[in-house]
């Protein structure tokens, strides 16, 4: 093996690959040489250099999303590791292991004037779940910091921040290490339920109206026991989004095309008396301002970690996962008389025949990209969604239960879908599809600049000439104002990124065209590849609009 002279690299290098922190996202630098050195020159690490800081930490953030363990990611000092700050903020929300190293100067040049300094200890401070302040020498401290920061990461999982102070040289090696590391092992443990749910139990029996709402969900987390049960139960409703990865006929799986035309009446006739949630953020705003104002008697929610009181009415928080406290709920529960499904079961079949006939009524616009497109994905692939528009267009169609669909919900930013749906790909090794629309594509078009995307890697990006979603939200106004600083219009396509980057280049423009070019894009994987698909932009707003109310 390679070693950086410095010790202190030798100690982060060390306790990494004891720790089986494998996979370094680098981004160029001279203060990180020592561990650039390390890590690149020993094949037990596999290594990627991204240049730009912004979307390398998204890219790491998307492997470490499948991989279910922390990526590594390592800048120089000065502002590089500032623009990670996006993605350590989404891992944060989102419950994903990132590890930050940072490369700092010596403690004595901070705030003196000189070049490419600044406070970096701590800076992730709001959005970090430790960080570890290591000084110059190897020491036991600094071993223990290290060890902490990585074992945080995998147990609580979210983001952690190592800063490395290096003096000058940067750049030598040796091939023995010179230092010896102390490495500390903290086992990884299922919390199992650690209290009596029988009483929680004996109040589910009592309630004819349960509903089940469940949000961001990784694939397969949730056993068919606890499916069909779900599904059996004519006192439960169960409300999933596209990010739950949870499939059920009876399932109401467009949460917003069945409660958007709600009356009153309605939605206190639908009010559940428990509410039970898992899983990550929910997308649909309606859902929550329904039971913010319709509050039920108890909301329980399931995670391990965490429980955000995000209806104002939360009761109870079981800290287990939630495939954990169904084995333990399961055998205490029964099936309870009402008609409380019936009731939803007949609701989704009105609306899908209303949502059927809309669709053959209106001209090409967004609504009729996230149909053509939902129905022609091919079975196996993962889908990575962009934020705004896309994802909310994404709630309102059937997706095959092949397809596995992720979003970086935790901050809903749109600043770096695509870098982590290439992260993802290339850690997952499956065909990855990225829904994605201009603006978001634009603002991370570094993402592109990656040397990594595999050659089945497409992007569906849907160009309606700037911020659609704010044409959607109440305010909209057609002046110049709306129009430059809020939909910021533009006439900009990907055509010469994908020449310059190497992808395959495709068009649409109606739904002939569409109809057409999808084939060729899901047909070819011998390059990745880009489809542009061009919508009108003073007509999507109107037709999402009429969709609610045309379904009632």
């Amino acid at each position: 093996m390679i070693y950086p002279t410095i010790p202190l690299a030798q100690s982060i290098m060390q306790i990494c690959l004891s720790k089986g922190i494998t996979d370094i996202v680098i981004s160029p630098g001279s203060r990180n040489a020592p561990l650039t050195i390390g890590f690149a020159s020993n094949p037990e690490f596999t290594c990627y250099s991204i240049a730009d800081e912004r979307s390398a930490a998204f890219f790491g953030m998307g492997m470490a999303q499948q991989l279910k363990k922390p990526v590594a990611l390592l800048c120089t000092s000065g502002s590089a590791l500032l623009n990670y700050y996006p993605a350590v903020a989404e891992a944060f929300y989102s419950q994903i292991p990132l590890i930050v190293i940072s490369a700092d100067r010596p403690h004595d040049k901070i705030d003196i004037g000189d070049g490419q300094t600044i406070r970096q200890e701590n800076v992730y401070a709001n959005h970090i779940l430790f960080s570890a302040n290591l000084t110059e020498e190897a020491s036991a401290e600094n071993d223990f910091l290290i060890n902490k920061a990585i074992a945080v990461a995998r147990i609580e999982k979210g983001p952690v921040h190592i800063n490395a102070p290096f003096e000058e040289p940067l750049y030598n090696t040796v091939d023995e290490a010179t230092v010896q590391v102390e490495v500390q092992y903290a086992p990884i443990e299922v919390k199992q339920l650690r209290e009596d749910i029988t009483l929680y139990a004996r109040q589910w029996n009592a309630a004819k109206k349960k509903l089940v709402l469940v949000g961001v969900n990784d694939p397969g987390m949730i056993g068919q026991e606890v499916i069909d049960y779900l599904a059996a139960d004519p006192s439960i409703v169960v409300m999933t989004e596209t990010t739950s990865n949870l499939h059920n006929d009876s399932f109401l799986n467009s949460i917003d095309t069945i409660i958007t035309p709600f009356t009153p009446e309605d939605f206190e006739a639908w009010k559940p008396e428990i509410l039970l949630t898992f899983g990550g953020m929910v997308v649909s705003k309606r859902v929550k301002a329904w039971l913010r104002k319709y509050a039920p008697q108890r909301h329980w929610h399931v995670d391990s970690l965490r429980a955000y009181d995000t209806y104002g009415a939360l009761t109870k928080h079981f800290e287990a996962d939630p495939h954990v406290f169904f084995e333990s709920f399961l055998p205490l529960v029964h099936t309870v008389e009402s008609i409380y499904k019936q009731l939803a079961i007949d609701t989704k079949a009105y609306r899908k025949v209303k949502h059927d006939e809309y669709l053959q009524t209106i001209p090409f616009t967004d609504f009729t990209v996230f149909a053509k497109t939902f129905s022609a994905l091919p079975d196996g692939v993962q889908l990575q969604i962009g934020n705004s528009s896309a994802i909310r267009y994404a709630q309102l169609f059937d997706i095959k239960p092949s397809v596995e669909v992720y979003c970086n919900r935790g901050t809903s930013g749109i600043d770096g879908s695509t870098s982590t749906a290439v992260g993802a790909a290339v850690a997952s090794g499956k065909p990855t599809v990225v829904i994605t629309g201009d603006v978001s594509f634009l603002y991370d078009s570094n993402a592109l600049w990656n040397n990594y995307i595999p050659k089945d890697f497409k992007i569906l990006l849907i160009n309606n000439a700037g911020g659609g979603i704010f044409r959607i939200l109440p305010g909209h106004n057609e002046t110049p104002v709306f129009n430059t600083f809020f939909e910021t219009t533009h006439n900009h396509t990907a055509e010469h990124l994908a020449k310059m980057f190497g992808f395959n280049y495709l068009t649409a423009t109606d739904e002939l065209s569409l109809e057409g070019s999808l084939k060729a894009f899901f047909g070819d994987s011998q390059k990745p590849a880009i489809l542009e698909v061009f919508t009108p932009m003073r007509e999507n707003d109107k037709i999402l609009l009429d969709y609610f109310k045309y379904i009632k």
